[in-house]
């Protein structure tokens, strides 16, 4: 049975099938197509390139009537077979230019004694792209396929839906064996949806080529401005986080429990507290529009500086003594002892940093909400969900794509974060 959530996935999970409407000497005649590939239903959502890698015109060669003339109208053969017939026959210019004329210009040609001349088949292009009765333009629509189950008989009945509405119990359909017998109204609650089980991509490979209609999407810009926010920010806090933590953990001097204590009291203020003191230093500075001002406000982190520090802590003292008799600098002691004996540390605190820098919403929409150029990949999400209109097809499939990085460091450096954790004091 319909489920109403099923209605969120519609029309890309389901059989769908082909209603057609062509017009002729005896009238219109409308009628399904079934079994047709998937790009022929999906004709008008289809980018040009994808469209250029499928022959159109010999799978339409494969039918013949009534369904030739649809599918050549479906796939927008008709201007194109007809200007090139007009040139070919030398038949006047103004027959390209009829179809856009104004009704009152239209009055003063006759082009149906102009192509009369011509075979049935030429009358019959020329018709309908001059929309000449009784050959007006034909249509062709991809519905959706249900089936219900007649409570007497038992029998299961094929219809086509055009579109399915959350608010209304009832939906249109046709018949599938006699669409002329015209529209039926089907209670929701019964109708059978059947699933395809073909794997489809569109909601994957449209917002990275820039096809989502009604809006400017650009993946690849938003992951490019994630992977310099969230690699130069988690260099920036390994080296201060660490650099700090070697002086807090190495050297004695006055107030050094003062500072530390500091330092861990700020972990007990809310993030949302510190939201109002961003945004003003990143307007102050300068760095509002600028991945920069997503960069530099959260450079240093106290729980960094915690992990390190504890880690730290067991290096022996006696390294750093040898060090300076040989006469070996602070940096040096820094950068070629300490940092290396405390990598796994420093590996975890990368981890979380990547982590957090790559989720991040809360200092992108601080720092870069009025600049499309300098969106993240989280932020870029967000516009899936507009006022009138949310996407989540397409904000759902960009979610995956996005927790594809986090979850390669997280899985090729998980060895890290057990021995870093387990070593520093972090239950």
């Amino acid at each position: 049975m319909l489920q109403k959530l099923d209605t969120n996935i519609l029309p890309m999970d389901y059989e769908r099938v082909g209603r057609a409407t062509v017009y002729g000497p005896e009238g219109k005649e409308i009628f399904m197509m079934k079994d047709l590939p998937s790009w022929v239903l999906y004709w008008s959502d289809l980018s040009e390139d994808e469209r250029s890698q499928h022959d159109v015109d010999s799978f339409i060669s494969q039918y013949g009537d009534k369904e030739f003339y649809a599918l050549r109208s479906h796939f927008g053969l008709v201007p194109g077979q007809s200007k090139e017939l007009i040139i070919n026959k030398n038949l006047p210019e103004w027959l390209i230019k009829y179809p856009s004329m104004f009704p009152s210009a239209k009055k003063e040609y006759d082009p149906e004694s102009v192509i009369s001349v011509l075979n049935i088949e030429e009358v019959r292009l020329l018709s309908e792209y001059l929309g000449l009765k009784p050959y007006k333009p034909n249509g062709f629509t991809s519905q959706i396929f249900v089936t219900t189950v007649d409570p007497e008989t038992s029998e299961v009945t094929e219809y086509s839906v055009s579109r399915i509405s959350t608010n209304k119990d009832t939906v249109n359909a046709r018949l599938i064996s006699n669409p002329q017998a015209g529209i039926v109204k089907l209670p929701k609650n019964e109708i059978i949806l059947n699933r395809s089980l073909k794997p489809s991509w569109i909601n994957y490979t449209n917002p990275l080529t820039k096809n989502v209609a009604g809006m400017d999407f650009d993946a690849v810009r938003c992951l490019n401005n994630s992977v310099f926010v969230t690699i130069v920010a988690t260099l920036i806090t390994l080296l201060i986080n660490s650099m700090a933590a070697f002086a807090l953990s190495k050297y004695r001097f006055n107030g050094q429990i003062i500072f530390f204590i500091i330092i861990l009291a700020t972990l007990m203020v809310p993030a949302s507290v510190l939201i109002v003191g961003i945004f003003k230093m990143v307007s102050v500075t300068g760095l509002a529009g600028s991945l920069w001002g997503v960069i530099i406000p959260g450079a240093a982190t106290p729980t960094g500086v915690f992990m390190l520090r504890q880690y730290m802590l067991t290096i022996p003292d006696e390294l750093l003594e040898a060090a300076r008799m040989d006469a070996s600098s602070e940096w040096t002691i820094y950068w070629r002892i300490v940092l290396p004996l405390a990598l796994p540390a420093v590996a975890v605190l990368g981890i979380l940093s990547i982590i957090w820098r790559w989720n991040d919403l809360i200092l992108p929409m601080i720092a870069v909400s009025t600049t499309k150029a300098a969106y993240t990949i989280q932020l870029c999400l967000l516009d899936f969900q507009g006022e009138y209109l949310a996407q989540e097809h397409y904000r759902l499939a960009m979610t995956v794509v996005s927790l594809i990085p986090t979850t390669l460091v997280f899985v090729f450096l998980q060895k890290y974060i057990t021995t870093g954790i387990a070593t520093t004091g972090i239950k």
